[in-house]
């Protein structure tokens, strides 16, 4: 090739590639110059909205991976603020008129009556939080606290514009828009109108669609119980967060959102009691984000996950499910057998209790009952029904429930006599029937010797003979002897992680304090009060010779997707109580002789240790003889204790009748024991 035509080549291809470059001079000066604000605008005008996508809550199930506590799919009915295109208050009429017609709930917690004649009442009791929230109400709509409920709803009304509609919809209307408000309503927070709604509800809103946008049905999942009556009072609820929970007031009068703070929305449901409340922490999951982004005519142009929601940890609990409902199912049989068999002042009378079953040797809850009870899965519904219920079957006995313990506190003052050398297991006290030594004269009822004959610790213990321990109380002392029972589980504290009472010890300090009442507590009476879960504490450490396991009921967590233990809850020493003089063993015969005496357990195939007892009742037939409960504790085989059992039944006619009760708890356990294979667990993976 000659240099002529090398040149010209070259030429050509600077000059097409000045060409290209020019055009693209000339479009960016079109973009930048020319139509630059015109793109800049388009750019500005999409925006992006932020929405939260649920976490699956994560499940509870029992020491086996059975499930107690899951979840099912479900819809809710929620208004969507960028979806919305006409009139909001009337939107709101249109869909409450369908979950009217499919007799559904929605969302509204307004403490203000339907109006009669033209007027409105508040509806909330007299208690703090109720006062707290009509306060609020009136605060947030720029109204004095004496205020009536009619000027409430004429602010109300003219406040969301409502003037056209009739009375009974502006009520509804009113407390839908306030409850919207409260949990701040925007583009980027949807509000949950209806929960769970019916399959009816939801093909109609969907029918309805074109003509009601703004509302949609969002899949979701609610708490389900798989037996609302196995374990309610314990594995609690879950609802929707309240203004009290929301809205905290600090020391100094300020109002925070630690609700918020912590990532929770207004709506969202919260763990409200039991388990549910203990782990919410663990249950509730990592929320996930979803953007979506609209352009400045409405339209949305992008819709993206930008993090996924991560489910709660599943919680597993000490309980076992199948013994747990043979439990419930023993208590509810003695009871109501009881009510037709017994007599008159002898345990007719029965109508409650509660049992606490413990694994000796961790401190596990293995089963924990009260009577009566009621079906958490219906516990909305029927809240009425149920408070209302003259026996409270909402009440958690078992843990919040106070006894007077009666004749199940002599082994914690027979340790504390044998542990302070106030008396040695041989030693006897002669019991005369009547113990003498105040000016009271309280009688011991023990037929099973003659009157002046002397009894030793075995044979007191055997046949609970008042005398022995009116005389050992007074010789070990009342702070000596309370001690000793604090240190062997009653009236502190358990450990349990869940709500429960102290309890408390007769006190030299209490304000009818007498010598008298004193000899009383030494029989477990004055004013000593435990729980059903301290006695088989109390049961538990005696069956360890001293140790005393901190009570519990959670086991540990793990990943609700692989099953893998995230943590174990390890068994934890409370309390080791020395014995270099055989304490613990001089008791454990005295509380096998009382197994042989009785006619409940005397062929039992097992060696079981108890002690039964029959505290006094404050009321009295009209014959001034005063009704009593039933106590008892008991744990075996004593060659190898594997449960140790607390029980109290109201009205109960004395302690022998829960022996039946004992004899059922080990029956359960060991059929359950011997059914030869570990249960399938359901949805968990075990190790």
């Amino acid at each position: 090739m000659d240099q002529k035509s090398l040149f010209r080549r070259v030429g050509g291809l600077i000059a097409i590639s000045l060409a290209v470059l020019g055009v693209l001079l000339l479009r960016l000066v079109q973009f930048q110059l020319v139509q630059g604000e015109d793109y800049s605008a388009q750019a500005e005008s999409v925006t992006n909205y932020r929405f939260t996508i649920p976490a699956a809550r994560g499940e509870i199930v029992d020491r086996y991976g059975r499930s107690l506590a899951s979840n099912a799919a479900g819809y809710d009915v929620v208004i969507n603020k960028l979806m919305l295109t006409g009139d909001l208050n009337q939107l709101l009429q249109d869909v409450v008129g369908i979950l009217q017609a499919g007799g559904e709930s929605w969302n509204d917690t307004i403490p203000v009556s339907a109006p009669v004649n033209g007027h409105y009442e508040f509806t909330d009791g007299d208690d703090t939080a109720a006062q707290r929230r009509l306060a609020t109400l009136k605060e947030r709509i720029g109204l004095q606290q004496y205020a009536t409920a009619d000027q409430v709803m004429d602010r109300l009304v003219e406040r969301y514009e409502l003037e056209e509609y009739a009375p009974e919809w502006q009520r509804i209307l009113a407390g839908i828009r306030y409850q919207m408000q409260l949990e701040d309503f925007s583009e980027n927070n949807n509000f949950t109108l209806a929960k769970d709604v019916s399959a009816q509800t939801v093909a109609t809103i969907k029918e309805r669609s074109l003509s009601l946008g703004g509302a949609e049905i969002l899949e979701t999942t609610h708490r389900v119980y798989e037996d609302g009556t196995l374990l309610p009072h314990y594995l609690g609820s879950v609802g929707s967060i309240t203004s009290e929970q929301w809205w905290v007031e600090d020391e100094n009068g300020n109002v925070t959102t630690p609700l918020r703070d912590a990532g929770y929305n207004m709506n969202d449901l919260i763990g409200q009691s039991g388990v549910e409340r203990y782990a919410e922490d663990r249950l509730r999951g990592k929320e996930g984000t979803q953007q979506v982004s609209r352009d400045r005519n409405g339209a949305i142009v992008d819709t993206q996950i930008l993090t996924a929601p991560e489910p709660g940890q599943t919680v597993s609990l000490t309980i076992d499910k199948t013994f747990q409902k043979s439990v419930n199912e023993a208590l509810a049989n003695l009871i109501t057998t009881m009510q037709q068999t017994k007599e008159p002042m002898k345990g007719r009378e029965v109508t409650a209790g509660s049992v606490v079953v413990l694994d000796v040797k961790t401190g596990g809850i293995l089963a924990i009952s009260n009577y009566p009870s009621y079906d958490l899965n219906l516990y909305q519904t029927n809240y009425s029904a149920y408070s209302s219920d003259p026996n409270t079957p909402l009440l958690n006995r078992a843990t919040t429930g106070l006894y007077t313990p009666g004749s199940t506190f002599k082994p914690a003052v027979a340790l504390a006599g044998l542990l302070e050398g106030a008396i040695t297991p041989t030693e006897t006290i002669q019991c005369n029937r009547v113990y003498d030594f105040f000016d009271y004269h309280p009688r011991c009822e023990m037929i099973h010797h003659s009157v002046g004959s002397r009894i030793d610790l075995t044979h007191a213990l055997t046949y609970s003979c008042n005398t022995y321990f009116y005389d050992l109380g007074w010789r070990t002392g009342l702070t000596d002897f309370s001690a000793m029972a604090n240190r062997l589980g009653l009236g502190v504290k358990t450990g349990f992680e869940l709500t429960e009472s102290t309890g408390n010890m007769t006190q030299e300090t209490d304000e009818n304090y007498t010598a008298s009442l004193q000899i009383q507590a030494a029989i477990g009476q004055g004013n000593t009060q435990v729980t059903p879960i301290q006695l088989a504490t109390y049961a538990g450490t005696i069956a360890n010779k001293g140790t005393r396991y901190q009570t519990h009921i959670i086991s540990g967590y793990r990943d609700s997707n692989t099953g893998e233990l995230l943590e174990e809850v390890e068994p934890v020493v409370m309390d080791q109580i020395e014995d270099t003089v055989g304490a613990f063993d001089a008791v454990e015969q005295g509380m096998l002789g009382a197994k042989a005496d009785s006619a409940a357990l005397r062929d039992y195939p097992l060696n079981i240790a108890i002690k039964t007892g029959s505290p006094q009742r404050w009321e009295a037939n009209e014959e001034g003889t005063h009704y009593v409960n039933s106590a008892a504790i008991a744990y075996g085989p004593v060659e190898d204790p594997q449960i140790a059992i607390g029980i109290v039944l109201e009205w109960g006619g004395g302690g022998s009748n829960a022996l039946p009760l004992v004899q059922a708890i080990f029956d359960s356990y060991y059929n359950v024991q011997s059914e030869g294979m570990t249960p399938t667990s359901e949805g968990v993976l075990l190790p």
